[in-house]
């Protein structure tokens, strides 16, 4: 393959999450997700969750970027750098408030047919997250969410509506993203709902012992096994309403190495990449490896602590995915041998690699650890692959000419499209990219508007305040030019 070239099909594009842009929490009988009582946070200061709404409180969630209101502008600003695929989340509690109702919310199918229609009109593909960080309040209120069996029902009951009901609309799906966030105590709060664990301050960064205990672990994958379950459901589900879906489930897949060549370094790094395998096994291979005893076991916990029933195996083997979606930002390394300055990421990364440098949030730039990680998926299950996420985070003024100039950011871009390339050349089958946050929005890990990802500028503050005029960045220039290119600018 020459190296100016990607595959003509190629899926170029970006990705949102409802809870982070669209607003609009309470409009048209949308009911709340448990990351919507999410209040605002920093770097320093952990989010926090509040099992309800308290007065005089900034829930960032609210209003996001009101792309609610904004969606077509928001579209037509996709067409116009080109986008091929957006990929965007259907709020499970704008189709089923409570997450359980009987009849689905009528207003809430409706504006998801009209993004999608939107979509159409300038030859956009979506790729639908269907469970994006928000498990409703109501079914972590009532049945700690995702530990309950309920919870499969009642999810499998959401696919099978939007699937019936987008069939000739969305060709491409995701079921899960980030599955194996629910390996880490703030996925009580993100991906499982689970209230009774009493996590309600959200450092991803930092654990405390307690936070980390066998109790509150064993509900943590019990919980995933649900998911696990869930997502084989839903893919066997869904080729039966459309033969023509494809289906996929997704892993956060940052990449680890060993600080040094030391031995136990390399196990080290060797063994963090479990978190990865543990999921990404069941999704794909449809049953759990020779790694999750010895995972398990280092969480304190052992397999036959999720009650997994033959009925269980069968579903899941019955049920994997078409496509291993990812996200991927960032590396760590791991020394067990000596103390080293540690990393961010969207989980603990360890130990920072001094040979690169970081972001303002303490996340290492790393394109190669891109081209590694992909060849790494792909060595392991040789299905197609699909770049879900990847972007940066940064602080961006607005200049004296009124413009918003990130060169910062069309560095980080042309390195990882550069590392992709790389990757097709080594073999691997890769579908497409979706750049995380093409237009600003709510961060996940703080809530703030100060950590802008977007190729579009979105006049927001951290407390709520700005016009939420959108202005183009000179990176919306730059991505232009690459989907024009096919990636061919990239030297």
């Amino acid at each position: 393959m020459s190296k100016a070239t990607f595959p003509k099909d190629f899926l170029w594009g970006g990705a949102t999450a409802a809870y982070q842009c669209e607003g609009a929490w309470k409009e048209d009988g949308k009911g709340f997700a448990v990351t919507d009582l999410l209040t605002a946070g920093t770097r320093e200061i952990p989010r926090i969750f509040t099992p309800e709404e308290k007065e005089n409180t900034y829930y960032p969630a609210k209003q996001a970027i009101d792309h609610y209101h904004h969606y077509k502008e928001d579209i037509a600003l996709f067409a116009e750098m080109g986008f091929k695929v957006y990929r965007m989340s259907i709020s499970w509690v704008r189709i089923f408030p409570n997450g359980d109702d009987e009849i689905p919310n009528q207003k809430g199918l409706e504006f998801y047919h009209k993004i999608f229609q939107e979509c159409k009109k300038y030859g956009i593909e979506p790729l639908v997250t269907i469970s994006h960080h928000d498990v409703p309040l109501a079914l972590a209120l009532k049945q700690d969410g995702w530990l309950s069996r309920k919870t499969i029902s009642a999810f499998v009951n959401y696919c099978e509506t939007i699937f019936k009901e987008y069939k000739d609309e969305v060709k491409y799906w995701i079921v899960f993203n980030e599955i194996n966030m629910m390996t880490s105590y703030f996925g009580d709060i993100y991906t499982g709902g689970i209230l009774s664990n009493g996590t309600t301050h959200l450092d991803i960064a930092h654990a405390s012992e307690e936070a980390l205990s066998a109790d509150k672990m064993k509900k943590r994958f019990k919980a995933l096994h649900h998911q696990f379950v869930a997502c084989a459901k839903v893919v066997e589900i869904g080729h039966k309403i459309n033969e023509q879906f494809k289906i996929g489930s997704m892993v956060a897949a940052d990449a680890h190495y060993p600080y040094s060549c030391n031995p136990v370094n390399v196990i080290a790094a060797q063994k963090s990449m479990r978190r990865i395998w543990y999921c990404a096994d069941v999704m794909v291979r449809g049953e759990y490896s020779y790694v999750a005893d010895s995972y398990l076991m280092d969480q304190g916990i052992c397999l036959t602590d999720l009650d997994i029933t033959v009925e269980d195996k069968a579903i899941l083997q019955a049920g994997t995915i078409d496509f291993l979606a990812l996200s991927y930002y960032t590396s760590g390394c791991h020394a067990v041998d000596e103390v080293h300055e540690t990393t961010a990421g969207n989980f603990s990364l360890g130990v920072a690699n001094p040979y690169l440098k970081k972001s303002d949030w303490g996340w290492v730039f790393d394109p190669q650890g891109l081209r590694w990680m992909l060849n790494e998926l792909y060595g392991r299950y040789n299905i197609p692959l699909f770049i879900a996420e990847n972007g940066l985070g940064a602080v961006d003024e607005i200049g004296e000419d009124g413009k918003i100039h990130d060169p910062y950011r069309m560095q980080y871009l042309d390195n990882h499209v550069s590392a992709m390339r790389e990757a097709l050349e080594d073999g691997v089958n890769l579908m497409g990219y979706t750049w995380w946050g093409p237009i600003d929005l709510i961060s996940a890990s703080t809530g703030e508007m100060k950590k802008r990802y977007g190729f579009i500028y979105v006049d927001r503050d951290n407390e709520g305040n700005g016009s939420l005029k959108r202005i183009r960045k000179d990176s919306f220039y730059r991505y232009q030019e690459i989907i024009k290119t096919n990636g061919a600018c990239v030297k």
